[in-house]
């Protein structure tokens, strides 16, 4: 991979007050280099994030912020770096804030293959699509929806809730789900042929179209089967919810 190099971007930034209204907006555009098995770090603090694999050569990152005023824009600051061994991109509160009234939309469009080895938000909703490769998510609160994913799978929702539709369980993959408070639904198009499963809920309800032999006596309900190989392994851990597995339409 070359060194890393000023990125190949436009940028599109804007503050513009909505009549009628206080609120001040930025936006950020960039299309930055994609490269195959390069890790991509996301963070941010308070923002609803769209992830979607498609066709294009590079990665196109749009962000836009808003904000009481174009002073507070100060206090997320954006930040797209490409290193040779890292992506990263950034919009977080300073000092670790949590001010609700500094929030982003995050609109990230990438190859099927490219590796979200971290996408990172403490609040907001979280839309992965389409990704083959890896794809790992931390909300803290908040819904994390998940369609048409394959390969290392990780999805994670504090208070909040976890749906993933028309995904698959690949060799060599995996598919870990965890909520803390809150449902957890996966739909599969049709019966895994080969698959670990996993499934345990300590205060909630376990339902599935795939046969599970259960212990729900006592304590938290558990429910495990094992299809075919065995590989990979789909587990899923919720604390406070019901776990919901459908296979079909």
């Amino acid at each position: 991979m070359k060194a890393a190099r000023p990125l190949l971007a436009a940028l599109v930034s804007c503050a513009t007050a909505a009549a009628g209204t206080a609120e001040t907006r930025d936006r950020v555009t960039r299309a930055v280099p994609f490269e195959p098995g390069v890790p991509i770090r996301l963070e941010a603090s308070i923002a609803d994030v769209t992830i979607t694999g498609s066709n294009r050569p590079d990665i196109l990152v749009d962000i836009v912020r808003h904000a009481p005023s174009a002073a507070d824009l100060a206090k997320y600051p954006v930040e797209i770096e490409q290193r040779p061994d890292l992506i990263h991109i950034s919009a977080r509160q300073l000092d670790d804030g949590r001010d609700a009234s500094l929030r982003s939309e995050i609109a990230i469009t990438a190859p099927p293959a490219a590796n979200f080895q971290a996408i990172r938000v403490f609040e907001g909703r979280i839309r992965v699509a389409n990704l083959r490769n890896a794809c790992d998510v931390d909300l803290r609160r908040g819904p994390v929806e998940a369609s048409a994913l394959a390969g290392r799978i990780r999805l994670e929702s504090g208070i909040g809730s976890i749906d993933v539709k028309d995904s698959e369980l690949t060799p060599g993959g995996m598919m870990r789900l965890r909520v803390f408070n809150g449902p957890l639904r996966v739909r599969f198009p049709r019966m895994p042929a080969n698959a670990r499963v996993l499934a345990v809920t300590l205060r909630g309800t376990i339902t599935s179209d795939i046969p599970l032999t259960r212990k729900e006596q006592f304590g938290p309900r558990f429910g495990e089967t094992t299809i075919g190989s065995g590989d990979p392994v789909m587990s899923m851990d919720v604390v406070y919810g019901d776990i919901a597995i459908r296979v079909g339409s």
